[in-house]
């Protein structure tokens, strides 16, 4: 932002397109320099001695990286943030800085895949008792703490099946008894959701998604609340963590257009998710911005809006052969496990080992998609003639 003015006076789109930039320390040019760098001198011993200098060493930190940390920090309304190799790297560093020997971490149920699997490869490792739970509980979640419950990690929506957690309850439970508060936040992006305004303590995000907007780089980030702060910071840099600089100008430039990227994204979604509804081969749609959602209230209290990712069920009896006949007929989109870039993706849902403390139907057929920037009618036509062949039998 400029020296004449404060983040507290623009609004949010403003932000995004001002923030992590300072032409007029770097000879007016709009954008941050590329600095690819390790070695960084020193003009004496002294400031060698005192690191009284921005900069030491290229791992600990450039121009570059500095951008994109201040400007998500702005975003956010952290203590500040630091960047890590993909979004589940941002989850691993995360969890590790809050979390030591002995301690006990509570996991929501329907939590991203992979950080079940860090969870329950990796923490009982270092002694750290993991323990998952109904997303539904919210402040009731004080009933499954221990004495030496350390954390709470929260997602919202869930991944795959996309049940709103109340994050603030959760967050007042925890702090009763001194526990960090974890929120994975990849789905809304600091854009549609602020975190650490609900009481998390440590905001993170998969930057690969939203963030980059384009399927191009790997990226993550952690936002820190005052109290989480030192920790994260201090385990970032004994880690070694260090994200490449163009990778890092891609995110930033990623960012400029966040806002009008996720617009787009809803937009598209709800046309298509209006079409979906007239549809008998699909029994339900999970999608919290809609208002027959049961996580709907608590989406419109703590949400500013929604992204391009959803799922839907197909009808009861559904054939495995029908849910692959039509993944496989689709013609515009992917069939690939990310999401938040510019294209449509698709993916089949699979619950069976992803849930242990909720009931869920193993056999149950559902539909993962993430809705890109193409034209809807093109998106809804695909999906059309996809859902026609599947079931034409």
């Amino acid at each position: 932002m400029t020296k004449k003015s404060t983040p507290a006076a623009f609004k949010a789109d403003t932000v995004l397109t001002h923030t992590g930039r300072k032409p007029r320390e770097f000879h007016g040019f709009v954008n941050p320099p590329v600095v690819h760098a390790s070695t960084i001198l020193f003009p004496d011993t002294a400031t060698m001695e005192t690191g009284g200098q921005p900069y030491v060493y290229g791992r600990r930190g450039t121009p570059t990286t500095e951008a994109l940390e201040n400007a998500l920090t702005e975003i956010e309304g952290a203590a500040g943030t630091k960047l890590a190799n993909s979004g589940l790297n941002a989850i691993a560093l995360a969890c590790l800085s809050c979390l030591k020997s002995g301690d006990h971490v509570l996991i929501a149920d329907t939590s991203y895949g992979p950080t079940r699997h860090f969870a329950d490869t990796v923490l009982p490792k270092y002694n750290i008792a993991v323990e998952y739970y109904d997303p539904a509980l919210a402040g009731d979640v004080k009933t499954l703490f221990k004495t030496n419950t350390a954390a709470v990690f929260t997602e919202a929506p869930g991944s795959l099946t996309f049940e709103m957690q109340d994050i603030p309850a959760i967050a007042a439970a925890a702090r009763s008894i001194g526990a960090t508060v974890l929120m994975d936040n990849t789905w809304a992006s600091p854009r549609y959701c602020k975190p650490l305004e609900l009481g998390v303590d440590l905001s993170i995000q998969a930057g690969t998604k939203y963030v980059v907007g384009h399927s191009d780089v790997m990226l993550g980030a952690i936002s820190a609340s005052e109290k989480a702060w030192p920790a994260l910071d201090a385990l970032h840099g004994a880690m070694g963590v260090h994200v490449a600089p163009d990778d890092v100008y891609l995110a930033l430039r990623g960012l400029r257009t966040l806002s009008v990227r996720l617009e787009r994204h809803m937009k598209n979604t709800l046309a298509v998710i209006d079409w979906l509804k007239t549809r008998e081969e699909v029994a339900a749609i999970r999608y919290p911005a809609l208002e027959t959602d049961p996580g709907h209230a608590l989406w419109k209290r703590d949400f500013s809006g929604a992204s391009g990712l959803f799922a839907f069920d197909f009808k009861a009896g559904t054939s495995t052969t029908q849910s692959n006949a039509f993944f496989d007929n689709l013609a515009l989109f992917g069939l690939g496990y990310s999401w938040g870039g510019f294209e449509s993706l698709a993916i089949p849902v699979k619950l069976k080992g992803n849930r242990s403390a909720t009931t869920y139907d193993a056999n149950l057929k559902s539909a993962r998609l993430h809705i890109g920037l193409e034209d809807p009618q093109d998106i809804i036509q695909d999906l059309a003639q996809a859902l026609d062949r599947a079931f034409s039998g």
